[in-house]
């Protein structure tokens, strides 16, 4: 609190000048909100009857004069009290205010004015840091910063409490940007990610509040306000950083009038303070503290501080702690050494993606039931969120109130936007063009509303080129799912039924932003939708096959039709087995040459197979169009027709030639081969 520390100054320099050039010579030297130890404060507070009760004031105050730790204005104001016991009170109070300079000079005058009865009470405290210096405490902060963070409020570590260098030091290098000038410093992140732990552990260094901000750190948890509430806290603030009542007899009535009081308190009371406001949700609260003052910011949103003007830094606070961090956390909780953890912790870190909030809420939980490992795990695995509940150093106490405070905060309309990101799987990064096709909105209409879920730590987003892909956090989208859960199927439909409407005609081609994730997800969409037909008709398709191919080969396609070999055989058994072979048998070839040809390796199937009767069928209406095909036809008389395939030209076929008999083909291309095929055929419409 407001107190001044004379560095310089000396008395002889005071009795040169009238009572007003000393008052003027003094206040240039001024230093002010220097505090005074907890324990020297402790000390004055508890002995204060008995030092009032005996001194004398006058030369109490000749001593401390002479120390450069008390004005002549003050000596005056002491003086003018009318009885003694007065007047040693009024001295009191003008220690409390100061430093730990003031009370060392008061513990010595007392000595040298023959009061040493009175000094020995004040004397465990004699020895305590005059200079303000960086020497440490056990716990690695000051006096000085111990002082200054508890008087402004700052929240003390967790009990459970890991560091996290590189991002405390982003914060702290961004509040020396506000050393010389107001400005916001907004931490933002995903809820339980530890912004308010990280905010108020780059405020324990010595020099930060020294240099940057000498005029105190005044810590305001906000939240979720409406007007009435933003009121009370912003009463409650005044009279804080006003408990001399020295601008007003009565707390402000309205906002606007306690934003002018705040304004008038910091401008003329604590000049280069900072005010931290924890978990801000909303940017018209903001406003109110709009003064021209240094503001540290914890957000969800990131754009909460678009409503508002001066400079502005940023650090996002990433929602995953290393595995080595997290194993630190939960080993700290259970008091073992990071080696002799279980297995599970393992799995634990990794299943929550290394969420502070999901490892301090399982810490907290083991702590008491240290045998429970596995069975907060597999909670964990199954989304049991509302199992996972234990107050903790954060502000919520399960995982599922964490998540749904920043959805159900959103609009109406936004709400069913965000609720359709429940059907993306895990760890896959959706492309703009997806979301259109979903919404039928144009582009920059989805970039917008998107990053306004961007803004608040609702999903992430990746620039990929001149598009953006966006994704959930594991947890959010656990949450999500767990939460639509009754819903999931017709979400899913919702996004096939979209597809369809825009694919109608033609497959989704390479040059499409959308392509990759179409060919790799349309059908797992169509198996969590239930519609089993329309999985069989994408998966029993020869166009289908053939475009996925081409793009990325044969071995997820493969991989779809064991995953989905349930779905597939209570449509139809004898096509999966026929499609699934065909595929398996010729994977090295659909492999090693994209160009081959899809419906040629389907005329060499037995003739009762799906693939063949399709392959026919295609070749049949392409042959109007002058395409060529072979069509075996001594299938019969082959023992293993996996050795029955077509070897074609790896690269384009300039030249070909049939004899005159139609039974031999001769072919060259640009991979300077010549191939010589010896066939009986006749015309594909005669089959």
């Amino acid at each position: 609190m407001p107190g001044s520390v004379v560095p310089v100054c000396c008395r002889s320099l005071w009795q040169e000048d009238d009572r007003g050039g000393k008052e003027l010579c003094l206040q240039k030297r001024l230093k002010v909100n220097d505090t005074m130890d907890e324990r020297a404060r402790s000390l004055l507070l508890q002995n204060r009857q008995a030092l009032v009760k005996d001194i004398r004031t006058s030369y109490i105050m000749d001593h401390m004069i002479n120390d450069e730790v008390i004005t002549p204005q003050e000596e005056d104001t002491v003086k003018n009290k009318a009885t003694q016991l007065d007047r040693a009170n009024q001295l009191i109070n003008l220690i409390l205010k100061k430093d730990n300079r003031a009370y060392v000079s008061f513990f010595n005058a007392l000595l040298h004015e023959g009061y040493k009865d009175l000094a020995a009470l004040l004397k465990a405290a004699a020895t305590i840091d005059l200079s303000g210096s960086t020497k440490e405490s056990k716990n690695g902060i000051t006096s000085y910063v111990k002082t200054a963070l508890c008087e402004g409020g700052v929240p003390q570590r967790p009990v459970v409490f890991v560091t996290r260098i590189k991002l405390i030091r982003d914060i702290q290098e961004n509040l020396y940007s506000l050393m010389n000038e107001s400005g916001w410093v907004t931490v933002y992140g995903m809820a339980g990610c530890g912004k308010s732990v990280l905010a108020a552990e780059a405020l324990r260094d010595h020099c930060i509040l020294k240099d940057c901000f000498p005029g105190g750190v005044h810590w305001l948890s906000v939240g979720k306000q409406d007007k009435a509430g933003l009121l009370m806290k912003l009463q409650n603030l005044c009279t804080r950083l006003d408990q001399d009542c020295k601008y007003s007899q009565r707390p402000p009535l309205n906002i606007e009038e306690a934003r002018d009081r705040l304004r008038l308190l910091i401008f003329r009371t604590y000049p280069r303070c900072l005010l931290i406001l924890d978990d801000v949700w909303d940017s018209w609260v903001l406003k109110a503290f709009d003064i021209q003052c240094r503001v540290l910011i914890t957000t969800r949103d990131r754009s909460v501080t678009d409503a508002v003007s001066g400079k502005k830094f940023f650090v996002h606070v990433h929602s995953e702690l290393e595995h080595k961090k997290g194993l630190e956390i939960l080993s700290l909780y259970v008091d073992q050494k990071v080696e002799e953890l279980p297995n599970e912790a393992h799995h634990i870190i990794e299943e929550s993606k290394g969420s502070p909030l999901v490892v301090s809420l399982i810490g907290a939980l083991l702590r008491e039931f240290p045998s429970r490992w596995q069975f907060y795990l597999s909670q964990l695995k199954r989304k049991q969120f509302k199992r996972i509940r234990k107050s903790s150093s954060y502000d919520y106490e399960a995982l599922d109130e964490a998540m749904s405070m920043s959805v159900d905060r959103l609009k109406d309309h936004l709400k069913e936007y965000y609720n359709d990101f429940s059907v993306i799987e895990k760890d896959v990064k959706v492309p703009t063009q997806v979301l259109c096709i979903l919404w039928d909105m144009e582009s920059e209409d989805v970039e917008d509303m998107l990053q306004e879920f961007v803004n608040k730590s609702l999903l992430y987003c990746d620039r990929n080129g001149k598009s953006f892909l966006y994704y959930l956090h594991d947890l959010q989208l656990d949450f999500l799912t767990e939460r639509n859960r009754d819903r999931l199927p017709a979400l899913h439909a919702k996004l096939v039924a979209q597809y369809h409407k825009h694919y109608s005609q033609v497959l989704p081609t390479a040059e499409k932003e959308d392509c990759v994730y179409w060919y790799h997800y349309l059908a797992y969409h169509m198996a969590q939708a239930n519609m089993h037909q329309d999985l069989c008709s994408l998966l029993f398709s020869l166009d289908w096959l053939k475009s996925k191919t081409r793009l990325f080969g044969p071995a997820q396609l493969i991989h779809e039709f064991v995953r989905y070999r349930d779905i597939l055989d209570k449509q139809d058994s004898k096509a999966r087995e026929d499609f699934q072979e065909f595929l398996s048998v010729n994977g090295h070839l659909l492999g090693q040459n994209s160009h081959i040809n899809m419906v040629q390796l389907g005329l060499s199937q037995p003739d009762d197979s799906a693939v063949y009767k399709q392959s026919i069928q295609q070749a049949k209406e392409e042959v109007k169009q002058n395409a060529l095909y072979v069509n075996w036809i001594n299938k019969q008389s082959m023992r293993n027709l996996a050795s029955l395939a077509v070897r074609p030209h790896k690269e384009a076929v300039y030249h070909a030639c049939f004899s005159h008999d139609g039974h031999r083909i001769a072919s060259c291309g640009a991979d300077k081969t010549l191939q010589y095929i010896q066939v009986q055929w006749k015309p594909l419409y005669e089959y």
